[in-house]
């Protein structure tokens, strides 16, 4: 069994804290519906124009756990223009 973790840092269009929790919100469900990972904001939630988001998933062989973090990587960026990837860390735990 393989556990992988990604740390997203996105770059937010938003002007205020409710408009950034109302995008991060949506990602974060979207993702857990689709990709059926463990998703949060784990860091900078004061700061209405980046936020950190994790994603952890769990598969019986690594290489399947990496690429489901890489195609939620590609989606995010086709699904969310509006939204700049700034960086993507993809680790095995």
């Amino acid at each position: 069994m393989y556990v992988y973790t990604a740390l997203f840092q996105l770059h937010l269009s938003s002007r205020s804290l409710k408009e950034k929790r109302g995008i991060v919100k949506s990602i974060l469900a979207r993702a857990r519906n689709r990709f059926n990972v463990a998703a949060a904001e784990v860091d900078l939630q004061d700061k209405h124009g980046t936020a950190i988001l994790a994603f952890v998933t769990v598969a019986e062989k690594g290489l399947q756990a990496r690429r489901l973090l890489e195609s939620l990587e590609a989606w995010l960026v086709d699904e969310r223009p509006d939204v700049e990837v700034a960086a993507v860390e993809i680790e095995e735990r």
